[in-house]
């Protein structure tokens, strides 16, 4: 059998292993080839892992770049917003801490205001007390008056009496002196013309006559004077104080005129007239006389 020229011997191949590379570095050296591949397989898939991480992670901070631009925005918006409610808040406290200092003030006046209200008010009332009492003295003063009043009354009416005139007609109540007289107008019986005349050349009007003074003799409480009435003149000569001095006037004779003379001075007398009230004030006034 012949040996192939391309079929190494076996002193070759035993002399070709034993000069080449010891076998298992061969193996070790695919193992490494592959392990190389393996991790290069891995590498680069962890690579495009990573890569695609990465492409995520970037449009993730993208995403929380705009969504924290746009806090930031809100943010600023908010703390523009919060200084001008600060600013506000602010002004509101200075507002309110006026408003507390003016009513505070509107507080203090209300006291002194009450406190000058009750002292004025203590004060009225001592007052009203202090009048009270002099109005309840001054009534029971002005009842003691009128008691009084009414006893000097019941005196003047019990001194008020009637008498006889120079005529011979019974006269009504003669007053004696000015209370008399006021007695008797309140009781307006008659017409009464008080007068004071003094002894002159021309006759006085006394209500709807004249007098003339003719003579006083006060010692005596004696005087003489001249009447003029319906064109006449009477004279009455030497009547006394208190004496009714009487006369008609005119066509009527149911009552006298009367003259009362209650006080007799130097060339002066004090008294009145009295006239009935059927027309004795409407006669007609008498003409003065020529002078004497």
């Amino acid at each position: 059998m012949s040996i192939s020229p391309n079929v190494p011997s076996p002193q070759e191949s035993y002399h070709y292993e034993s000069a080449g590379t010891p076998r298992w570095i061969a193996v070790l050296f695919g193992l490494l080839f592959a392990a190389i591949a393996v991790l290069g397989y891995v590498g680069h898939q962890a690579e495009t892992r990573l890569e695609g991480d990465l492409s995520k992670q970037e449009d993730n901070n993208k995403l929380i770049q705009a969504q924290l631009e746009q806090a930031n925005t809100r943010l600023a918006d908010l703390k523009g917003h919060l200084d001008v409610t600060e600013q506000k808040i602010g002004m509101t406290r200075a507002e309110l801490a006026q408003a507390s200092s003016r009513a505070e003030e509107i507080r203090k006046e209300q006291r002194n205001s009450e406190s000058k209200f009750n002292t004025q008010l203590t004060q009225v009332q001592k007052e009203s007390e202090e009048k009270i009492g002099a109005v309840a003295t001054d009534v029971t003063g002005a009842k003691k008056d009128i008691e009084s009043t009414k006893t000097d009354l019941e005196a003047t009416k019990s001194k008020l009496d009637r008498a006889t005139g120079d005529m011979g007609v019974m006269s009504g109540l003669i007053a004696r002196n000015h209370d008399d007289l006021e007695e008797l107008k309140r009781r307006g019986d008659r017409n009464y013309y008080e007068f004071t005349i003094k002894k002159a050349k021309t006759p006085q009007r006394v209500g709807p006559i004249q007098v003339n003074v003719n003579k006083t003799d006060a010692k005596k409480s004696k005087y003489t004077m001249t009447v003029f009435a319906d064109d006449r003149e009477i004279e009455k000569k030497d009547r006394t104080a208190g004496e009714p001095v009487q006369f008609y006037v005119g066509n009527s004779r149911i009552a006298p005129y009367e003259i009362v003379v209650f006080k007799i001075g130097k060339d002066e007398l004090t008294g009145y007239l009295s006239t009935p009230k059927e027309g004795g004030a409407s006669a007609t006034p008498a003409a003065a006389p020529a002078k004497q």
